[in-house]
């Protein structure tokens, strides 16, 4: 059913309770691909130095590819991916762009004000996918990576 499943990441805990779902749905559904993305925002005003830059793009990858290889010691093809620019419209550009069937992903859990104000990555993509995304809750999740 799922040839590919995207799973966008941010480097916090809560992101990371969506890998247990990809883990399930990529094991219970031999899916081949899976993707690990992590989008850096190093466009726009604040004025970040090259040096500033270079050393977040470094602690992205390391990030991702700690991600993918535990993935992989569990028997899952997966690959690490780093994009720039706003985490969802990336996410969605992503996955249409690379023909992804599901996108797996957890929200922060933000409520009213809190959520008007930060906005949702989530939210965001829930509304404009193209295809199916399911959204992990981090309330009582055990992180493992």
């Amino acid at each position: 059913m799922y040839q590919k499943i995207l799973a966008p990441l941010d480097g916090s805990e809560f992101s990371e309770c969506s890998l247990a779902h990809v883990r399930a749905i990529a094991t219970g559904c031999s899916v081949p691909e899976v993707i690990v993305l992590m989008s850096l925002e190093t466009k726009g005003g604040g004025g970040l130095s090259e040096n500033i830059i270079k050393e977040a793009k470094a602690a992205a990858e390391k990030y991702v590819a700690k991600v993918v290889a535990g993935l992989k010691k569990d028997g899952i093809s997966a690959k690490g991916v780093i994009v720039s620019g706003l985490p969802d419209e990336q996410i969605l550009k992503y996955a249409d762009k690379n023909k992804v069937d599901l996108i797996i992903m957890s929200t922060h859990g933000r409520t009213g004000v809190a959520r008007w104000a930060f906005g949702s990555v989530a939210d965001s993509v829930v509304h404009n996918s193209k295809i199916p995304v399911l959204i992990a809750s981090p309330s009582g999740c055990r992180v493992v990576v």
